[in-house]
């Protein structure tokens, strides 16, 4: 059965913090916090709505405040997050202030570019129990995965959808399939690569390395090349593989075999950066440039080379 991570879980499929499930006041340090045992908790119903006392604070007021805390600290659209997560309407700002506390202290700070980022990215994130639902992945890219606890903040920023990802059916079995194909040693996964830990095994990574061996490559050698260039598995089939070979090989007139040397290729822009560099290459009367030498340079350095070329061909038929 295909392995098909969650894209963003529904808002209702998160625990709610209601007015009898507070997180902690004052949470633990990090040291405790990740080695504490904690029992999970089911969801919540939200009990009826008590009336209000001529004592009680002001619901519109503490509406307000929780919108000013949502906009001007963390830096979130707060119409956007209502819509996509209706629950936040009646959600406590003190709870708020927990979540973005318990990221803090896994080194997102409460701001527009830490935690705000990624609640942005994932609202259904604000009204979850972060011991329930974010402790067990912090947990998991400490302990299985190996990340260094300096590099939580990057990994997690540069892939939000970590944190909405099952550990146990998404996480698990995309690191023991990374790590059978060589993704161990030098190449472990770092915090550059544990977005390749939200890919379907059966649905993007086996379909992408079995694309890869149809060109012509054993599986060895096709695990060397994603190994060398991980971006691979993050590259489209029929946006970036297809039409690239096609231009390797019918316009570039290359051998697919120097894909092996320099699977980078994938990465750079065919419009941008491939097509533009090879067209100036024929229109110096050169077409023989390796790859890398061709894509990896600046543009001042390949216009460089493309002078001492045209030099060399001079003195060469002097």
């Amino acid at each position: 059965m295909a392995l098909t991570p969650p894209n963003s879980l529904p808002p209702h499929s998160l625990p709610l913090l209601s007015k009898t499930h507070q997180p902690p006041s004052s949470l633990p340090t990090p040291h405790h916090l990740l080695n504490a045992r904690f029992t999970p908790t089911a969801a919540l119903h939200h009990p009826p709505p008590k009336p209000t006392s001529p004592s009680s604070p002001n619901p519109g007021l503490l509406f307000r405040q929780k919108l000013l805390y949502l906009e001007e600290t963390l830096g979130i659209d707060s119409s956007e997050a209502l819509s996509r997560n209706p629950h936040l309407r009646s959600f406590p700002l003190s709870s708020l202030h927990s979540l973005a506390a318990f990221l803090s202290s896994m080194g997102l700070p409460s701001t527009h570019s830490g935690a705000g980022r990624v609640l942005s990215r994932h609202p259904e994130l604000l009204t979850c129990d972060p011991q329930t639902h974010l402790l067990p992945v912090f947990r998991f890219l400490l302990g299985p995965v190996g990340l260094p606890r300096k590099d939580l903040p990057l990994a997690v920023l540069r892939c939000p959808r970590l944190l909405v990802s099952s550990v146990d059916s998404q996480l698990r079995p995309a690191l023991l399939f990374l790590r059978q194909l060589g993704f161990v040693g030098n190449h472990r996964i770092s915090c550059r690569t544990t977005l390749l830990l939200v890919s379907s095994v059966e649905g993007t990574l086996i379909p992408k390395l079995e694309y890869i061996q149809n060109l012509g490559f054993s599986r060895r050698e096709a695990a060397k090349m994603v190994l060398r260039s991980p971006g691979l598995f993050t590259f489209s089939i029929e946006r970036n593989f297809r039409p690239k070979v096609a231009y390797l090989v019918e316009d570039m007139r290359r051998e697919i075999a120097e894909l092996k040397d320099f699977p980078q290729y994938f990465s750079f822009s065919l419009e941008g950066k491939i097509k533009p560099r090879h067209r100036r290459l024929v229109e110096n009367g050169f077409g023989d440039m390796p790859l890398a030498d061709m894509l990896k340079v600046s543009d001042g350095e390949f216009n460089d080379r493309l002078v001492e070329m045209r030099l060399r061909l001079l003195d060469e038929r002097l």
